[in-house]
């Protein structure tokens, strides 16, 4: 029998920007080396960061030590330039193919105009960009992430562990990759609610309605924390920031609210990469970038490049929930067997689910 999450409803978000802007916006690109290191220097891999940067902790950050990684297996240079804000996007992309990168992977959604358009003008360079599935070109290649399978899960915990009866959530842009986290977070609620016979409440999303609340960008700023501060002024007592940095703001609006509220992080296990938020870490809903990133590299070094896009999901450990570390004996003690049985029904199929940011198969 077919347990179904939710039946998704067709929703379209689209991001409108134009990036026309002048080279000399973006900041330098910057080397691993100095072109004299006596690494192979037929073969550049490079990276551009959305508006997070390189250090926000999680998706920038995460892409970025999987060029690394794959840079230092091939033993090559690299190239990567950091973004400060949308205009950057597109001088960015023309300063790495001014370095003569064979690849340039762009990490973000909000790239995806820029990529296609330089992809279109160079077909004998190559791309990948990270969460985002809209461009069809033959030297494209998409990673992508079902995120709504590991947020279920995530939210499922979330349930479990709140004693107020109330988890939120909240966004940095609405856009589908950061709202499929919210649908997966708020339908795992759902099913703890339908499997036990309770009735926690999520704040800050609306599946049906997708409508929900979001600070319009990913900067740890004051709107971040304020808009953590309405989900905790809500009652909520498990809180899931869903967008790179703004979870520090979330932290910090946590820690001075002196109530034993929880936060859940997104894209990295937050635990290892923010070791100062631990101790108010409930878990986090993993995407597999680092490992794709590399991989990716690694194929396009070796000349199996490939259009298709990457999907990552709970069965091929592309997506996840990360442990519980330090609450694990603060949550109910059988709620790693539960989280268990429902990851291997979402992975035979007996438990459906969707959004309509979903990756399309």
């Amino acid at each position: 029998m077919k347990i179904t999450a939710r039946k998704a409803i067709a929703a379209a978000i689209a991001v409108v920007g134009g990036v026309a802007l002048l080279a000399g916006c973006a900041s330098a690109p910057s080397t691993s080396g100095d072109g004299a290191s006596g690494k192979k220097a037929d073969f550049l891999p490079c990276m551009i960061s959305d508006s997070g940067g390189f250090d926000d902790h999680s998706f920038n950050e995460l892409g970025f030590n999987g060029l690394v990684s794959a840079s230092k297996s091939l033993d090559v240079d690299y190239k990567k330039a950091e973004s400060k804000t949308d205009a950057d996007y597109q001088p960015n992309i023309t300063a790495m193919l001014s370095a003569n990168c064979n690849l340039i992977v762009t990490v973000g959604f909000n790239l995806a105009d820029a990529t296609k358009a330089a992809a279109a003008q160079n077909p004998d360079t190559k791309f990948a960009i990270i969460d985002d599935n809209s461009i069809t070109a033959d030297n494209v290649q998409p990673i992508i992430f079902d995120t709504a399978q590991a947020a279920f899960l995530g939210g499922y915990a979330a349930a479990s562990y709140s004693k107020t009866g109330v988890v939120g959530t909240f966004g940095g842009m609405q856009i589908p990759t950061v709202t499929i986290f919210m649908d997966g977070f708020a339908d795992g609620v759902a099913y703890y609610n339908k499997q036990k016979n309770k009735d926690v409440k999520v704040v800050g999303w609306n599946v049906a309605s997708q409508k929900g609340s979001f600070t319009g960008g990913f900067d740890a700023n004051d709107t971040a924390k304020n808009t953590a501060q309405g989900i905790i002024d809500q009652n909520a007592d498990v809180i899931m920031p869903v967008g790179g940095p703004i979870y520090q703001s979330a932290a910090a609006a946590i820690t001075q609210s002196k109530k034993p509220i929880v936060m859940i992080g997104v894209d990295a296990d937050v635990y290892n990469t923010d070791p100062s938020v631990r101790s108010i870490l409930l878990t986090s809903v993993m995407k597999g970038i680092q490992p794709s990133v590399e991989t990716v590299v690694k194929d396009a070094a070796a000349g199996k490049f490939s259009s298709t896009p990457f999907v990552g999901t709970l069965k091929n450990d592309g997506v996840g929930l990360a442990p519980f570390h330090d609450f694990e004996s603060k949550v109910d003690p059988g709620l790693q067997k539960e989280i268990d049985t429902i990851k291997a029904g979402i992975i035979d199929g007996s438990i459906t689910v969707t959004s309509p940011a979903s990756p399309k198969s």
